[in-house]
């Protein structure tokens, strides 16, 4: 008979799930206390949750947000990183963490829904962030046109010195 606190655990671990945009799995044994206060520091700058998990009770809020394929990563001691807003947060901070400390290592990710073997790990943390994405699309749109715009001022300004050049030699 479970107990009033695992399943008060496991409701809160449903909603957490199914609210997040991204969830990553981490092996976080061989931190101590001063790191992972570090690293909880970090997550909690870029808006995202940390917190250590039994894998039972994942194991059932997975199954309650129909997340097969969990159960392979769910072994050994597992803290996960939450992002209700940038999937791909946690992964630039795990990233700049692991260069000082060469852990958690993030065993798997569910990213946007679609469940990812930690190895994807690298790829995710390279992604841009959404507002760099925004930046490059808006440079790339702009380039175009201002390259356009350049074209036809220098066209109209060629016409106009022609111009002024054939109305100079017309009055001598």
């Amino acid at each position: 008979m479970p107990n009033i606190k695992n399943i008060k655990q496991v409701e809160d671990l449903t909603e957490k799930l199914s609210k997040a945009k991204a969830v990553y799995l981490t092996e976080y044994i061989g931190l101590n206390v001063e790191d992972l206060t570090s690293l909880r520091r970090e997550f909690s700058l870029n808006n995202v949750e940390f917190k250590v998990a039994k894998n039972t009770l994942l194991k059932i809020a997975a199954k309650n947000n129909s997340m097969d394929g969990l159960n392979s990563f769910l072994s050994g001691s597992t803290a996960i990183a939450l992002s209700y807003e940038d999937p791909t947060s946690p992964a630039r901070v795990l990233k700049k963490f692991r260069q000082e400390h060469d852990l958690p290592v993030v065993k798997g990710i569910i990213f946007d829904g679609e469940i990812l073997d930690g190895k994807e790990f690298k790829r995710i943390a390279d992604l841009p962030t959404k507002n760099q994405s925004l930046s490059m699309l808006v440079s790339a749109l702009s380039s175009p046109m201002t390259k356009l715009a350049l074209t036809l001022k220098s066209s109209m300004t060629g016409l106009g010195n022609a111009l002024s050049d054939l109305k100079n030699k017309k009055s001598n």
